[in-house]
């Protein structure tokens, strides 16, 4: 009988632990650190588990920007459509919404993680919860438990650990030395889909924190995108800024601060936003000429110098381009997503770490990155699965061998 390991409950580790299940010889056990598994996946369900999205799948696909090639054959293997069949086996409806984003129909992460603990379960699958990883001691793997440490060997081992987003929940990177120890290449851990720091004055972080900007176009380099934004009590954040967060923390890492370009007057021309004020105010202008009031105006103030409010023609053009200049993103712990970790360099087609044979890494671990939007689960699913059928085939030809 070979034993197959995976380390991590979440979508990556579970949909690796469905592919080895039910395969003759194969015991299949999965571990993890909290109480319960799947905990940041249920945390995603809170507003309503967005799964995947409906676009296209080569436009899906693109979505994964540099790490699109590494990806796509396990997207195409298991996509948006794929995985709604799926949801549908366990009996979870789903269907697409406006934004063509695609929803549970209860809209809710708990009853399709139940289903899928359950068929897990009939399957074979055991489950050992409050054991943290810390490691390998030369070929068994070392846990720490309530009990104590524990060693498992293992024929093959699945790690979906996630990143290092929301580490009350049991993502905190705290592998990526265990495997740099083994000589596997992992780039460093960064935030993604994250908001980021200004510096605001007293008078904006006390009267507007928490405070939703819409709508607003945003600019940064050849991108816009439109949407809207929340300031917080140090800078800003929500689906405009996420959308354009990978951008502005290179340029961030590269330059030392990155300049996002607001347009509070989208559909509002620079000529009719610049016709002379007259003896009207500051406010009533922006208000009568764009809609301008409330916590946008004060934007508009504190963003654009004394000189530049009282030439109607370059706050004009400052209402087009109001330059917000961001600072540094916020710490990868309070963010929703990660870029970085275990290089595609260094695996192959099945996410076989390449120097480790039996090793395998799924899911947020890799290094790729994604909007929001449904396009994170949807590779966590699908490279679980990938390292699932990955490690399935490399202990059947374990198997194979044995009996020569």
């Amino acid at each position: 009988m070979k034993h197959a390991v995976i380390i991590g409950g979440g979508p990556a580790g579970l949909m690796a632990a469905e592919k080895l299940s039910g395969t003759p010889g194969i015991r299949v056990d999965v571990y993890d650190a909290m109480p319960s598994v799947g905990r940041k996946f249920l945390l995603a369900g809170k507003g309503g588990l967005n799964l995947t999205h409906a676009e296209p799948l080569a436009k899906f696909a693109a979505r994964y920007g540099s790490e699109q090639g590494s990806l796509s054959p396990h997207i195409t293997s298991f996509g948006p459509d794929a995985l709604r069949a799926w949801a549908q086996e366990l009996g979870i409806e789903t269907f697409v919404g406006t934004s063509q984003r695609v929803f549970p129909k209860e809209m809710k992460a708990a009853p399709l993680l139940r289903a899928w603990l359950r068929r897990l379960r009939v399957a074979g699958v055991t489950f050992h919860t409050r054991h943290r990883w810390r490691g390998w001691d030369g070929k068994a793997l070392v846990f720490e438990t309530p009990a104590g440490e524990q060693r498992v060997q293992a024929d093959a081992t699945v790690l979906a650990l996630g990143g290092a987003s929301w580490p009350q929940l049991g993502s905190d990177g705290s592998w990526v030395p265990l495997l740099r120890k083994r000589k596997i290449a992992v780039n460093d851990l960064k935030p993604a889909n994250c908001g980021f720091d200004v510096g605001w004055s007293d008078f904006m972080r006390e009267r507007f924190a928490g405070a939703p900007v819409k709508p607003v176009v945003g600019k940064f380099g050849d991108v816009a995108r439109q949407g809207e934004f929340i300031l917080t009590e140090t800078g800003v954040e929500g689906g405009l800024i996420y959308a354009l967060s990978a951008a502005l923390r290179d340029a961030i890492a590269r330059d030392g601060q990155a300049t996002l370009m607001l347009d509070f007057a989208p559909k509002t021309p620079v000529t009719e936003l610049a016709r002379p004020r007259g003896k009207s105010s500051l406010a009533t202008h922006l208000k009568k000429r764009a809609s301008i009031d409330g916590v946008r105006a004060a934007l508009v103030r504190e963003l654009l110098p004394a000189d530049v409010l009282a030439d109607d023609r370059r706050l004009a053009e400052g209402l087009k381009a109001l330059p917000l200049v961001l600072r540094a993103p916020r710490p990868v712990a309070e963010t929703i997503s990660t870029a970085g970790g275990v290089a595609f360099s260094g695996l192959d087609r099945g996410l076989m770490v390449k120097s480790s044979p039996g090793l395998f890494v799924s899911g947020e671990m890799l290094d790729w990155e994604a909007p929001t939007g449904g396009y994170l689960l949807t590779a966590c699913f699908a490279t679980g699965r990938a390292a699932g059928e990955g490690a399935k085939a490399y202990l059947t030809r374990a198997t194979q061998l044995e009996l020569l």
